[in-house]
């Protein structure tokens, strides 16, 4: 399990740990387990909605990635 402990959404460290409010993101070998200062930044997390990239945007990076542009 990867640990963050540094707020995400204030980019404060989490330092009592035993006591901070958290979440679990992803499953697997590499979970993701971050810390929040409080319950009020963490539900901010939460409330962050999410989007999923467009296959058109996806399609030109796999065509460039790794593709040197000369100007």
């Amino acid at each position: 399990m990867i640990v963050q402990t540094t707020d995400p959404m204030t980019g404060h460290d989490v330092t009592d740990l035993e006591n901070a409010p958290c979440v679990i993101e992803g499953t697997g070998d590499s979970p993701l387990k971050i810390y929040f200062e409080s319950e009020d930044s963490k539900r901010a997390y939460l409330e962050v909605e999410t989007r999923e990239p467009d296959a058109e945007i996806i399609d030109t990076y796999n065509k460039t990635t790794g593709v040197a542009r000369e100007m």
